[in-house]
């Protein structure tokens, strides 16, 4: 890629991670411009009139392109790379699992983190309150979900490490940061001990 690369972040988000995880496995130089998105810094009319309307993170920004929603990132930097399956089926399943990640998984561990290492339980207002066992339910369906499909797989999607992986990776492997006990999932915890085996692999933070 001739244009160079921005990642609008905050480094403490899972989602702005996957980003710089495809990057860092694919070898590619990625700048980073960083937000806390507990001071609203993402809601400032730069911003919002610049880098993303919604007023929300990750953005990859492309020259003077502008690409929110983490998965889509992901995609457009992996595009034709290993981290995409060449087979059409596989690939599909790897969308299969991405999107699942976002619907199914992201919403529910990657909030209940939030919402307990950086919020404060205390601090939650009354609706989210009353969304804390849903959500744990939820989560801990997702991950009995993945249990299921890594029995007897070492990847998501074919024969090694895709998009599907890296996204899911980002919040499961510090899920228990919003309360989620991964003893019971095995197959879980052995797929989150190989993603860091992966050349070009980089920490969270």
């Amino acid at each position: 890629m001739s244009e160079a690369l921005l990642l609008h972040e905050d480094p403490r988000s899972g989602n702005c991670y996957k980003i710089k995880l495809t990057a860092a496995l694919l070898g590619m130089e990625l700048g980073t411009r960083q937000y806390d998105i507990l001071k609203d810094e993402t809601r400032s009319p730069e911003f919002l009139g610049r880098v993303n309307a919604h007023g929300r993170i990750p953005v990859l920004q492309v020259g003077d392109r502008f690409l929110p929603e983490s998965n889509a990132a992901c995609w457009y930097l992996a595009e034709g790379s290993h981290l995409i399956p060449g087979d059409a089926f596989e690939r599909a399943q790897m969308l299969r699992w991405m999107f699942f990640e976002q619907y199914s998984h992201e919403p529910n561990i990657a909030t209940l983190r939030f919402w307990t290492r950086f919020v404060g339980l205390d601090n939650l207002n009354d609706d989210q309150r009353g969304q804390l066992g849903a959500k744990r339910l939820a989560g801990y369906d997702a991950l009995a979900t993945m249990e299921d499909h890594l029995e007897e797989r070492e990847w998501f999607a074919g024969s090694a490490a895709s998009l599907a992986d890296i996204a899911l990776f980002a919040y499961t492997h510090v899920a228990d940061d919003g309360g989620f006990n991964l003893a019971k999932y095995p197959a879980v915890r052995k797929w989150i001990g190989r993603i860091p085996q992966l050349p070009g692999f980089i920490a969270m933070n």
